[in-house]
């Protein structure tokens, strides 16, 4: 008898919120909208069911217009898809928080967010401008509020019913302890770059401790230089196990405890990343233990700005 390994249907339960997150989500940030909505077609179709979107990736309407394509073939329904998006740093004033979120529920055309974070520690002065620059291109900041005023603007909106759950994104583990220090709904969940290159093991540690998951984003590295799928020791792994370096990577992320985001336009590499299973524990010492490299692919947690890393050979 074989036994179906279960690793791509791993959920984590909102300790801090209603319901479990999918540990394999699908990242929305794909700058073409007809690209965007067929890629997010696609990821339902393959099997994931958590979304990941933003005011800022300037598409949750097209987001949206796939999922209720989707919805209406019939098979899959609004509450089996977990769907995440996020405020932008120009709306981090307590006043502007409700009206963002309900401008994002308008785009995605659905009635509740399974999770909303706060998607950089990062105020920018309040506006339409999603980044507001001075004469001499410099971003300008807010001065005028906390990320604890916006925390309590976001707890407002669990009380309201149709946000299920809150969370940081881009944040260090030292403003994180700030805000569960001083929240009355602690975070739920806590988005940061994170891949074999940057493991975050101390923010993971903090983020178990809490209840909090975890959820990695460029789980494969953004495929920038160095590769994290071209490590030796990814490479050798999936050699043995008979899996891609992609897949190698994602199995890791997932059963080291965290959710993670992977993006694709392609059909076939979508339903790859999907299809991962379960990693020996010898393969996961081997990568948890032995790969030393550490490189942080993007630089949005260090400014609100995101953006790569500049890098020469």
């Amino acid at each position: 008898m074989v036994t179906q390994d279960t690793l791509r249907y791993t959920t984590i339960p909102l300790t801090h919120g209603s319901g479990a997150m999918p540990a394999l989500g699908f990242g929305t940030l794909i700058p073409d909208p007809l690209a965007t909505k067929k890629a997010t077609k696609a990821a339902l179709e393959a099997g994931f069911r958590h979304l990941d979107c933003a005011e800022r990736y300037h598409n949750e309407a097209v987001v949206g217009e796939a999922m209720q394509e989707v919805f209406k073939v019939g098979g899959i329904q609004r509450e089996d898809v977990f769907v995440t998006t996020k405020l932008w740093n120009n709306n981090h004033r307590p006043e502007r928080v409700q009206p963002a979120f309900e401008a994002s529920l308008q785009r995605l055309q659905i009635d509740y967010v399974d999770c909303y974070l706060i998607h950089t520690p990062f105020a920018f002065q309040p506006g339409d401008e999603q980044e507001p620059r001075d004469d001499h291109g410099q971003i300008i900041y807010d001065p005028g509020v906390t990320l604890v005023d916006t925390w309590h603007a976001m707890e407002r909106l669990v009380d309201g019913g149709r946000c299920k759950s809150i969370g940081l994104s881009d944040i260090g583990l030292e403003r994180l302890k700030e805000i569960v220090a001083v929240a009355r709904i602690k975070p739920a969940v806590v988005q940061v770059e994170s891949h074999p290159y940057l493991p975050e093991w101390d923010l993971l540690k903090f983020c178990q401790q809490q209840g909090i998951i975890l959820l990695a984003f460029a789980a494969l590295g953004h495929s920038m230089e160095p590769k994290v799928t071209e490590d030796p020791i990814i490479a050798a792994v999936a050699e043995l196990v008979h899996r891609t370096p992609e897949q190698v990577a994602l199995a890791w992320a997932v059963q080291r405890g965290t959710a993670l985001l992977t993006t694709s336009t392609s059909p076939r590499h979508i339903q790859e990343s999907f299809d991962i299973s379960t990693l020996p524990k010898e393969a996961m010492l081997e990568i948890s233990d032995r790969i030393t490299t550490r490189v942080r692919f993007n630089a949005v947690v260090d400014t609100g700005v995101p953006g790569f890393i500049p890098r020469t050979k």
